[in-house]
């Protein structure tokens, strides 16, 4: 896999990608919690944004901020360049229907899907953009709604090489680096989905390591700062560590549901490549229970370390 990087500035959050990319009309499909951020890096950056969403509360805030509301995804669709952050392959085939794909018409246009999607939809998306005489660009994110907001994301790209570096002054006001990974779109979503089965782990192990701990009266915030501050740093264990330790997992940042999606994710590139991950049913088990546990299903996917802690498997 390569790690060519593209950019590598600071992300400061200042939208200094705009003197990279000159202003220009872009379309933005999904306002949830990250494409929300997204877009209105892009809207600050000085572009002429053109947002759809399903529900219209995120699109009137958008609004407000200087974007142009769409009607249809096809609208949104439109513009010679397009972004869209869809919550899984359900709303994003929802969406991105074969009609409103057709509607681009040969015209050049370039769409760049930034949702945690399978590699086998990413690769449907490619062929129905090619043949409308589209570029169809995978970028999915590593970060939550605050590091998108603060332009400050990791981006995992893969693509074309010139798509890809007609689209890197938007990635720039987006993020900190861009990864390439590969000039084959559903490589960077099956990039994703390993990157998530680690975190997956370390929310486990974390939950685990301070079920036991925490039995030999060692305070929990003690424990994870414990591990990191030591052996364990970065911002898996720093900031989902006290989230553990104190049980705060509402409001969800990233909800238990689409962590066992993403779950799914990783056990379909597991089996893709012929390989049988030795942990892959325990954290299967994790989830399921804790979805099926009234405190815990609609929390944040790090409340699967109450599985642990709890007893509940």
């Amino acid at each position: 896999m390569s790690t060519d990087t593209t950019h590598d500035g600071t992300g400061d959050g200042t939208g200094g990608g705009a003197d990279v990319a000159a202003r220009t009309t872009i379309g933005f499909l999904g306002l949830g919690s990250m494409g929300s951020g997204m877009a209105r890096r892009l809207v600050d950056a000085g572009h002429d944004v053109v947002v759809w969403n399903r529900s219209p509360a995120a699109v009137d805030e958008l609004e407000a901020a200087g974007a142009r509301r769409a009607a249809t995804p096809a609208e949104a669709l439109a513009p010679a360049l397009s972004f869209s952050m869809l919550a899984n392959d359900e709303a994003v085939q929802s969406v991105l229907d074969e009609a409103a794909i057709a509607e681009l018409g040969g015209r050049g246009a370039t769409h760049v899907m930034m949702a945690s999607i399978s590699p086998d939809l990413a690769d449907e998306l490619a062929r129905a953009f090619e043949s409308a005489g589209a570029v169809y660009v995978a970028a999915p994110v590593l970060g939550r709604p605050p590091v998108a907001a603060a332009g400050q994301l990791n981006i995992l790209a893969a693509g074309p090489a010139d798509a890809l570096d007609a689209v890197e002054p938007y990635f720039a006001e987006l993020g900190k680096r861009t990864w390439r990974v590969s000039d084959r779109p559903s490589v960077a979503n099956a990039v994703k989905a390993a990157v998530n089965y680690n975190i997956i782990h370390a929310l486990q192990a974390i939950g685990e390591s301070v079920a036991m701990t925490e039995r030999q009266g060692v305070d929990p915030e003690l424990f994870t700062e414990l591990l990191s501050s030591t052996l364990f740093g970065g911002v898996v264990y720093s900031g989902y560590g006290g989230m553990i330790a104190r049980g705060e997992y509402t409001p969800p940042g990233f909800h238990i549901g689409l962590g066992r999606k993403d779950l799914g994710l990783a056990r379909k590139v597991a089996d893709a490549g012929g390989v049988s991950p030795a942990t892959m049913p325990a954290l299967e088990a994790v989830f399921e229970a804790a979805l099926a546990d009234d405190d815990l299903k609609d929390a944040d996917w790090s409340a699967i370390a109450e599985v642990t802690r709890r007893n509940l498997l």
